[in-house]
């Protein structure tokens, strides 16, 4: 790569109800920034979103925030990031992130997070990128998600190779090297043009 270690990181916008959240969040963060690697995330201020990103830009890190006008003019854009791309649609947000992005993360978070993550899982199954996806798994927050994606896969739904293709830990600094390593050796080319 001639540029930095980019990694996606989707998350909360609010900070669940354990502590140990938005303390994986600033541990990530500041992983992700100690490597000298960029963060790319949806641009927002509050939540784990606000808290990954500030602990990126302490601990040295590059910050690119994609975030929708109508979420700007809610006042939750992030007005401190190295970069911010202000998009008219949540797909060109998320089409954004993925072609900024070498790797993809995720919190603890709620329908939006899940819906990311899906996103580019199912982009990965089709061969628009093999970019590594992976779960921050904080203290069991993907329990149940995880026993569903053993279901789906015993009943024929999913396949072994995409079963096993989803990274899974609860160690920030475990997973972030283990996401760096498959990105490291992925080598097809992007192609969104399909989406």
């Amino acid at each position: 790569m001639s540029r930095p270690f980019a990694v996606a990181v989707y998350c909360g916008s609010r900070f669940g109800d354990s502590p140990a959240f938005a303390d994986a969040a600033r541990a990530l963060g500041c992983l992700i920034g100690r490597r000298g690697a960029t963060l790319v995330y949806g641009g927002g201020r509050v939540g784990l979103m606000g808290t990954v990103a500030d602990a990126v830009m302490a601990a040295g890190g590059q910050v690119v925030g994609v975030i929708p006008q109508a979420l700007m003019d809610r006042e939750v854009g992030h007005a401190g990031l190295t970069e911010l791309h202000v998009v008219q649609t949540m797909h060109e947000r998320k089409r954004l992130m993925a072609e900024r992005a070498d790797a993809f993360i995720s919190l603890p978070g709620g329908i939006g997070t899940l819906e990311e993550m899906y996103e580019v899982w199912s982009w990965q199954q089709l061969g628009y990128h093999d970019k590594p996806v992976a779960l921050l798994n904080v203290e069991g927050y993907y329990d149940a998600l995880l026993e569903f994606h053993r279901v789906m896969h015993a009943r024929g739904f999913v396949s072994d190779s995409q079963f096993n293709a989803l990274l899974v830990d609860a160690d920030p600094a475990r997973l972030l090297e283990r996401v760096s390593r498959a990105a490291a050796v992925a080598t097809a080319p992007d192609d969104y043009s399909k989406i």
